[in-house]
């Protein structure tokens, strides 16, 4: 793909990728000077015909969570506009790929989306942890005030907008939206029941939009180039460009911007295949909270139906490829401690099941499971799944499990007959 085609990436290769007449030169800026000639209403209808899903991870049409914004004369007269930078999903690190890279596309995306749905305000909410990450996006943003892009009327335009950068304390919840509008009020980040949904009372009671960062930096080129041109970048349902990325024990981890439907097995071939001496066992294809899939499935298309079909979820589009020499009850309890660490304790099944699972997952891995231990744990993946919790955290959390123990029973057998991992761990 051209840079053309990789509207996203294309601007990471700049030696000051903070400075903003580096990205002015390359075109930065253009898509909000168009959407400021449109209506607020012209500007959702042009994200809707592009039909651009958000990238957090659900997929969900963004165009159409702008519509349920209440606009006109008789919505409230402050609302508020998001980033969900926290980014918080292990083996998921594209958001912070854009942030240290472009952080002036993030800023002319927020800005978009911000007038689009008619805040004033916007906030962003990131990772403590990405500490250059908030240094550039600081200095993105002062540079952006400076030249009179944010602020009072804008462009000589009716429009204003402040934007503020607001470092996390760090919790997993806080991916989940309302639990990061509860963090942003400074309350526990503990999700809020819906309906009402944040487009009609989110942060301090207003309607708010909550959008992920590789969500917001696709809309500069949107409003740069149309809608129609979006849909061409990929031959596929899912439309325009996508980071993927892989780690684990692959020969280079990494992530690529590729057009929407590319192959896992394209994925794979960029990272390089696995390290010499091993071969691929599993892989999660977008992140920590997705089910695992096979060798076998990685002609599938990473698509959002696609991968659903196949019985996992696209996710974030980070893949965490597991070897043949690494234990897979060994990963998957590994992954289960973060999860139980990282509930916020809202709901009883997420608080005391994911501990629970823990604490028999450690029994096996270390040779002293039984096969009723099998039995709980299935029964747990039923206690913890969709509609018995109050948020997703808990059923992601278990997708890993209970795929794991599909797909990998003679693993959780061999533990349990040998009285030990089969893997010497």
């Amino acid at each position: 793909m051209s840079n053309v085609h990789k509207p996203l990436t294309q601007y990471l290769d700049r030696v000051n990728p903070q400075d903003l007449a580096a990205y002015q030169n390359t075109g930065g800026y253009q898509g909000f000077t168009n959407a400021l000639a449109m209506t607020a209403k012209e500007v959702q209808q042009q994200v809707t015909d592009s039909e651009l899903k958000g990238r957090g991870g659900a997929g969900f049409q963004t165009g159409t969570k702008w519509s349920f914004v209440p606009m006109g004369d008789d919505a409230p007269e402050q609302k508020y506009l998001v980033c969900n930078a926290d980014e918080m999903e292990p083996g998921t690190f594209k958001d912070r790929m854009l942030m240290e890279g472009a952080p002036h596309l993030l800023i002319e995306g927020m800005m978009i989306a911000a007038y689009a749905i008619g805040a004033n305000v916007a906030f962003i909410f990131l990772r403590g942890e990405y500490r250059l990450c908030a240094k550039r996006l600081q200095q993105a943003i002062d540079e952006a005030t400076k030249a009179k892009l944010l602020g009072k009327n804008i462009k000589g335009s009716n429009y204003s907008l402040t934007i503020h950068l607001h470092t996390s304390a760090g919790r997993y919840i806080c991916g989940e939206e309302t639990a990061l509008i509860n963090a942003l009020e400074g309350k526990r980040a503990n999700p809020r029941a819906k309906p009402p949904f944040p487009q009609v009372v989110g942060l301090f009671g207003r309607p708010t939009i909550v959008n992920n960062c590789e969500t917001l930096c696709n809309l500069p080129c949107i409003l740069k180039n149309g809608a129609k041109w979006y849909t061409e970048l990929a031959d596929s349902p899912d439309k325009g460009t996508k980071i993927y990325g892989i780690s684990g024990r692959v020969k280079q981890a990494g992530l690529w911007e590729l057009p929407m439907g590319a192959t896992a097995q394209q994925i794979f071939d960029l990272g390089g295949g696995m390290q010499d001496g091993l071969k691929l066992k599993g892989w999660l294809p977008g992140g920590a909270s997705t089910d695992f899939l096979l060798p076998e499935h990685l002609d599938l298309k990473m698509e959002y139906d696609v991968i659903a079909k196949a019985g996992s979820r696209l996710g974030t589009g980070g893949i965490i490829a597991l070897d043949d020499h690494h234990c897979p009850v060994g990963m998957i309890l590994n992954l289960m401690q973060f999860f139980a660490q990282e509930s916020c304790g809202w709901c009883t099944p997420c608080r005391d099941g994911l501990p629970w699972a823990v604490e028999i997952l450690s029994r096996i891995e270390s040779g002293q499971g039984s096969q009723d231990d099998i039995d709980e744990l299935q029964k747990l993946c039923g206690f913890m799944w969709i509609g018995k919790t109050f948020c997703a955290l808990a059923p992601g959390a278990v997708e890993p499990l209970r795929s794991g123990m599909k797909y990998f029973a003679d693993e959780f057998q061999q533990h349990i007959d040998h009285k030990g991992c089969p893997y010497g761990h």
